[in-house]
């Protein structure tokens, strides 16, 4: 008697119904995806990557992300907990068809894609690989003006380009002297001494990416590759740029030094 009923038990585990079986394959797959992007989430607010993707004002949306696949990748795993209890039991029959998973393969294939890339590509910011042709000088498109009444030594490159936009008369700014940083970057047909100085910027995030720069004349004996990231100093000299007039800095220092630890800036 025994016999027969351990072969009758044998005999259910080899013939499970195969939508069964698809459903728990989908069900621990499910599972996997939510853990990984809750675990993606909290891995780049741990390492200080998430201002690569985007805007500090939105970070709060990644810890709440990162606590909802969290809650629902445990929830799911207690489903599945559920479910080899069940199998263990013999409470599913061979005849079960109820769908554990409620996923289906294709959304499941589309989120594990991004999430693949999100580990296997590294994160950095972007830099002058990612400039599509040339620079924005016009801050038309990076912000409302604002009004500045810090020191202009103090300005960054997008406070520039507002004050310029907001100008009638650019030769007021003939010898105004400015200190800035950013990444070097060379379109065709500058000389050896023109380069931009530029950064990128971000209303959300890095879908909306903008380049803006400032030009800059230096005369040091030192090339200067595209991407390095320099501060410089000097003062500016309403200048023919690009079939256009306006200031240009003539750098009287030039100076290497680290990707600054938010690169990014933020109308």
């Amino acid at each position: 008697m025994q016999a027969t009923e351990h072969l009758a038990n044998h005999h259910h585990h080899e013939h499970t119904n195969p939508k069964t079986r698809f459903g728990n394959l989908q069900l621990y797959i499910k599972t996997a995806v939510l853990i990984g992007l809750s675990l993606y989430f909290a891995c780049n607010i741990v390492s200080g990557n998430l201002t690569n993707y985007i805007n500090t004002r939105f970070a709060w949306l990644a810890y709440v992300a990162a606590i909802i696949f969290g809650l629902l990748g445990a929830i799911s795993a207690y489903e599945l907990t559920k479910l080899r209890r069940e199998n263990h039991s013999h409470e599913c029959s061979d005849d079960c068809d109820h769908d554990h998973s409620q996923i289906s393969w294709g959304v499941l294939a589309i989120t594990m894609l991004p999430l693949a890339l999100g580990f296997l590509l590294p994160s950095r910011p972007l830099g002058s690989e990612a400039i599509n042709g040339t620079v924005n000088t016009n801050a038309v498109n990076v912000g409302n003006v604002a009004t500045l009444t810090t020191d202009p030594l103090q300005w960054n490159i997008l406070d520039w380009l507002r004050t310029f936009n907001k100008s009638t008369d650019l030769a007021s700014f003939n010898g105004q002297e400015a200190n800035f940083v950013g990444f070097v970057y060379r379109e065709p047909g500058f000389s050896k001494e023109q380069f931009m100085v530029a950064r990128f910027t971000f209303n959300c995030c890095v879908a909306d990416a903008n380049a803006i720069g400032l030009p800059v004349v230096w005369n040091g004996k030192d090339t200067l590759t595209d991407n390095t990231w320099v501060n410089v100093q000097g003062n500016f000299q309403l200048s023919d740029f690009k079939d256009q007039q306006m200031p240009v800095l003539q750098a009287t220092s030039v100076e290497i030094i680290e990707q600054p630890e938010h690169p990014y800036l933020y109308p």
